[in-house]
Formats: C-alpha cells, sequence, structure tokens
C-alpha cells in the first residue's frame, strides 16, 4: 500500500522541480486576437447562441449599473466621507468610468470572446498578467454580488414596513461580528437568478430589459421627488457643501467606483452579441453616460431631502421619505430598489459566469467550468458553480467587510486594461520595439503614484502643496512627448478616439483612486494576491503548459529531451 503513495509524492516533487521551466514557458506565452477567437473558443464545445441587439446591451449595462451604487453606498459615504458633495465624488468616478469603458470597447471589438479583461490582458501582456487580472475580477463579482444581495433584504424590509433590516436575518452566536448574521432572503434571490441564468441569455436579457424601463422611470420619480420636497439649504447646512474637504470627496469617489461595476459585463457577452463592431459601442459607453448622469441626480436628490448627518447608512432614501413624512414613498422606493437590485445581480452573474468559462478555456481552471451547454447555449457548469460561491459568501457576510476589497481590484483591473490599450495600439498593432512603450508606461505610472501619494501627505506642508502639480505636469509632458514620438496602429472597426490621451488619463485617475483606500484593504487585497500567484504557481501554469505544449512526442515527465510543436501557435513577448 506504500507504493503508490511513494509514486504520488515522487511525482509530485519532480512536477515541482519542473515549475521554474514551465514558468519560464508560459507566464508571458500570448495569444494573436485571431487564436483566442477562432481556436481558444472551441474548446467550450458549443457556440453560445448570438442573440443580443444593441438596446440588450443598453438595458444591461443599466441594469448591471443602476441600483448597485445609489441603494448601497450613497448614504454610507454622503453621511460619513464626503457629505452632499457626494455627487461631485460621483462625476469623478463616472468620468474614470467613461474612460475605462472606452478602452473596454476598442479590445471587446477587437477581440469579441466571452473573457473580457482577462482575454485583453492574456493577448497582450501574457498569461499571468491575465489570470491575476481574471481573478481579480471574478473576486470583485463575487464579492460584489454577495453585498447587493444582502441589500436586497434591508430594501425588502423597507418596502414591507419593517424597519430594523436585521430582523429578516438571523444571529448566531459565536460567529465573528460582520459575519454573524445570516440572510436566507440573499441566498433565495441568488439562487433564483442562478437558475434563470442557465436557462437563457435572451430569456433573461428581455427579463432585465422589462425591469430596467421600470426602474429608470423609478429613478425619475426619487429625483424629481427629492427636488421637489427638498430644500437646497441641505447642500450647505451644516459644515458647508464639502464639510470633509477635498479629500473627502475624493475619497469618496474611489468608494462609489463600486456603483459603476457593471458595464464590463457588456463586454464578456461578445459572443452573443450580433454585429458587435456596431452594437458593443452603443451598449457600453452609452449605458456609462446614463448611468453617470442618473447616479449625480440621485446622489443630489437624497442630500437637498435631508441634511447629510442625518442620512441612514443602511436603505438611505427609503429612510429620507420616511424622514420627510412620506411614508408611502419610503416603502415605494424599498420594493423600486429590489426591483433594481435584482437586475443589477442578474447582469453582474451573467457576466461572471462567462469570465470563469473563458478562464476555464485557458486551463487556468479547471476544464469543466468551460463547457456550454449545446442546448441553452449558456455557460452552466461555470454559472451554477459561483451561484454557489456567491450564495455562501451572502450568507454570511456584511457589506462593509467587502466594499473596499472590490474597489482596489476593479481599480486595478481597470489600470492594467488601459495601459494593454497603449501597448497594443503602439507596440503589438505596429511591430515597433516594446521599450519606448514600457518605459513610458512605468513613468506616468509613476508620476500618477507620486502625484496621489503627496496629495495625501497633508503633514508635509511643502510637497502636498507643490507635488500634485509637479507630478501632473511630468505626466503631461511624458504623455505629449510620447504621442509625438511613438508610432500607434489603429484598429479596422473601432478605435479609441485621441489615444492616448483617454487611456493615460485612465491610467492616472484609477491610480489616484487606488491611494485614497485604507490600510486594511490592501493588506486583504495583498492575501488575495499571493493566494492568485500560489494558485498559478501550483495548478495553473502546469495545466496550461500540458494543454498548450502536451505530452505527444515526449514531455520532461516522460524525461524527453525536447518539446513537440505546441498545438497553438503562441507567441513570447
Amino acid at each position: 500500500m506504500a507504493a503508490p503513495n511513494n509514486i504520488s509524492l515522487s511525482s509530485f516533487f519532480h512536477l515541482f522541480s519542473l515549475t521554474p521551466h514551465r514558468l519560464q514557458k508560459r507566464m508571458l506565452a500570448t495569444w494573436t486576437p485571431d487564436q483566442e477567437v477562432n481556436q481558444v473558443r472551441l474548446r467550450s464545445g458549443a457556440d453560445m447562441k448570438r442573440k443580443l441587439k444593441w438596446y440588450d446591451l443598453v438595458s444591461l449595462g443599466l441594469g448591471g449599473m443602476l441600483g448597485v451604487g445609489v441603494f448601497v453606498t450613497t448614504g454610507f459615504v454622503a453621511r460619513h466621507i464626503s457629505g452632499p458633495s457626494v455627487f461631485i465624488s460621483y462625476i469623478i468616478a463616472g468620468v474614470a468610468a467613461l474612460l475605462s469603458s472606452l478602452c473596454y470597447t476598442e479590445f471587446s471589438i477587437e477581440i469579441p470572446v466571452a473573457g473580457g479583461a482577462f482575454s485583453y490582458l492574456r493577448v497582450t501582456f501574457g498569461e499571468f498578467v491575465g489570470y491575476f487580472a481574471g481573478a481579480n475580477i471574478l473576486m470583485e463579482y463575487v464579492l460584489s454580488n454577495a453585498a447587493v444581495a444582502r441589500s436586497f433584504t434591508d430594501y425588502l424590509c423597507s418596502a414591507s414596513g419593517v424597519s430594523d433590516p436585521n430582523s429578516w436575518r438571523i444571529e448566531v452566536d459565536g460567529f465573528l461580528k460582520g459575519y454573524n448574521m445570516l440572510d436566507l432572503p440573499a441566498v433565495a434571490l441568488i439562487a433564483l437568478l442562478t437558475l434563470c441564468l442557465c436557462y437563457s441569455t435572451k430569456e433573461s436579457s428581455m427579463l432585465n430589459l422589462i425591469m430596467t424601463v421600470f426602474h429608470v422611470a423609478f429613478f425619475g420619480f426619487i429625483i424629481i421627488a427629492g427636488f421637489y420636497t427638498g430644500s437646497a439649504e441641505n447642500l450647505v447646512n451644516p459644515g458647508g457643501l464639502a464639510p470633509f474637504g477635498a479629500k473627502g470627496v475624493l475619497d469618496a469617489a474611489a468608494i462609489v467606483y463600486f456603483s459603476y461595476i457593471g458595464y464590463d459585463s457588456v463586454s464578456t457577452l461578445a459572443e452573443e452579441i450580433q454585429n458587435p463592431s456596431k452594437n458593443l459601442p452603443i451598449g457600453i459607453v452609452g449605458s456609462v453616460i446614463i448611468v453617470s448622469a442618473l447616479y449625480c441626480l440621485m446622489a443630489l436628490s437624497l442630500c437637498v431631502m435631508v441634511p447629510y448627518n442625518q442620512i441612514s447608512n443602511v436603505a438611505s432614501f427609503s429612510m429620507a421619505f420616511q424622514r420627510i413624512e412620506w411614508k408611502w414613498a419610503g416603502n415605494l422606493v424599498g420594493a423600486g430598489a429590489c426591483m433594481g437590485i435584482v437586475a443589477s445581480l442578474l447582469v453582474a452573474m451573467l457576466g461572471q459566469a462567462r469570465y470563469l468559462c473563458v478562464i476555464g478555456r485557458a486551463r487556468l481552471a479547471p476544464s469543466w467550468l468551460a463547457k456550454v451547454h449545446p442546448s441553452t447555449g449558456t455557460p452552466l457548469n461555470a454559472t451554477v458553480f459561483l451561484g454557489v460561491c456567491t450564495a455562501s459568501i451572502a450568507l454570511f457576510t456584511e457589506l462593509d467587510v467587502v466594499m473596499e476589497l472590490i474597489s482596489i481590484g476593479t481599480l486595478l483591473v481597470f489600470h492594467l486594461v488601459a495601459n494593454a490599450l497603449i501597448y497594443h495600439r503602439h507596440v503589438i498593432a505596429t511591430g515597433n520595439s516594446p521599450l519606448p512603450t514600457m518605459l513610458f508606461l512605468l513613468f506616468l505610472s509613476s508620476t500618477s503614484l507620486a502625484c496621489a501619494l503627496s496629495w495625501k501627505l497633508t503633514h508635509h506642508h511643502y510637497l502636498h502643496r507643490w507635488g500634485p502639480a509637479l507630478f501632473g505636469c511630468l505626466a503631461v509632458a511624458a504623455t505629449t512627448a510620447f504621442h509625438c514620438l511613438v508610432p500607434a496602429g489603429r484598429s479596422a472597426s473601432w478605435a479609441v478616439p485621441l489615444m492616448p490621451w483617454p487611456a493615460a488619463a485612465s491610467i492616472f485617475i484609477n491610480l489616484f483612486l487606488m491611494t485614497t483606500l485604507r490600510k486594511l484593504a490592501y493588506q486583504r487585497f495583498g492575501v488575495w494576491a499571493c493566494l492568485i500567484t500560489l494558485s498559478y504557481v501550483f495548478y495553473g501554469v502546469h495545466s496550461t503548459y500540458k494543454a498548450e505544449v502536451g505530452q505527444e512526442g515526449g514531455d520532461e515527465m516522460d524525461g524527453g529531451s525536447s518539446l513537440p510543436p505546441t498545438k497553438l501557435d503562441i507567441q513570447v513577448i
């Protein structure tokens, strides 16, 4: 009985000894867009069905974003971080989201597959960067979906006239605070949406379209009612428009960026869209612009209705109406918010399954997660697996435990996609040497980080006063020189205008917002990053090596001295 164990242990150590060689082969391995679209996609078996049109994409983008930020984060941020100037924070976050959405749009047309940022970065910077981004996106989706599902319980209580949302949760003695309130309604909602998404993408899109139409009309009611019943004096009393200063406005912008999670879900539907080059720009950019306007007006209406220091942390809009003695409107807000939260969850869970499906195609996750059901045309296994993960977290974990971790992962991935677009335009599309572009990207990120840090160092008066202007000017000068000196290629179908400025601005803003997050967010993110890296080293690199290199004709495991030809014509940076 000991022999098999010895063999298994020996094989493990031999496999571990091969890790450096395989890391050298795989970490920077890239694919061409044609290979990603026409060869890697075949690993899912059946194709996803192309049924979605531009209005489906706009409604999915709206459904994915509306309800998440305004109903989950606005009240908390307005009361504790920014004050009435929270609408300015939404403008800043909206500009950052719009710039990032432009980068996503060009990539999604160039590489119309379901992998989103994972595929874009894998094609541009190699396998490890793509996997790191893909794992962060999955973390963002699962945690944000769990947080939003728990907020569904808050607003469902409000719609039912129950003032304490925890009355519908089960408290468990002995669990840590923040993890001790079991939320069964949130789990039931996730389970129901998982079943819906397993059935059909088009029918799920139609359900979302119906809910989104009602939800936008409901937003209009809140905005009009808020301005009608409110007073402009609440914007300046007490403490002025920005009682926490400019720092509070920027800190709040990093938190409310959580509100814009959702537009990137549209890019993951590229395999299910009719005429992607026409419909994707309308769907992604159009939905971000509409949502930004609605968010600003919603935040402004809340602060007009109630002084910022009286805004409730939970179900803030419902409580605001009840405070002005419109109890019926408070119940209506609770019902409408529930509808918006259901729509946003539907879209986010739609996107997260497609990310995991494509990661499975790349063999960075078990291959059974990549399978597309031949009848429904949906990634059934990935949908069910992530539904279970999301429900498990929603059952235990409260919103404030995960909110900042979601923001840091989102900002990092959007930062990487902006870098990838500049690299793709100036190196891959033109055949230029990568060195000038890499040096520019490194310098731009460094100056952006220095600008943000000097802004935060308030105890160093001279650096705080002059540092942001100095480093900001250096970033602008470097971008101008790069634009003039390094030629760029252009996509044949659709391209971001005025490049590299939109992508450079996205890099700057995303890094600036990342530095406003608390130390605890970075500690949690550091643990997650270590887990991602270990997962790649111990599983991902070996799985992809076997899939792409294969063992036909000899491998190191068999003692062969030469490697067989690759299954795909893989390039290495």
